[in-house]
């Protein structure tokens, strides 16, 4: 956030930029609870088995946890892009931008195709 001559006064209590910063605040804090909760999830399980977005919706906020399922979805799109997971339908790895439906969540794993 930089300086503005319009916040002269009360730079020291300044908190957020503008109005859509404001109605944005913790959702970076949600989106780094959610790709936790993902990795945490996958940690648990034996190679190669898949979780649902859905529990870690649940992890993150046991009620409500319907209003964040998109958040989810795109918390495990941007791990799909660093390579961390990969997202499957019936079992075969599908483009994230494409997958319509019910998804699962796995580990990369090297031997996958």
């Amino acid at each position: 956030m930089t300086w503005r001559k319009s916040w002269a006064k009360n730079w020291e209590r300044m908190r957020y930029c503008s109005a859509g910063c404001r109605r944005q605040r913790g959702t970076a804090r949600l989106d780094r609870d959610l790709k936790n909760a993902i990795l945490s999830l996958l940690d648990q399980r034996a190679s190669g088995t898949t979780i649902c977005p859905p529990e870690a919706a649940r992890l993150v906020r046991e009620d409500g946890w319907r209003e964040i399922m998109e958040r989810t979805r795109s918390a495990a799109r941007r791990l799909t892009s660093r390579g961390a997971i990969e997202i499957v339908q019936v079992g075969q790895r599908v483009d994230p931008s494409k997958a319509r439906g019910p998804i699962r969540l796995r580990r990369v794993d090297s031997g996958s195709s």
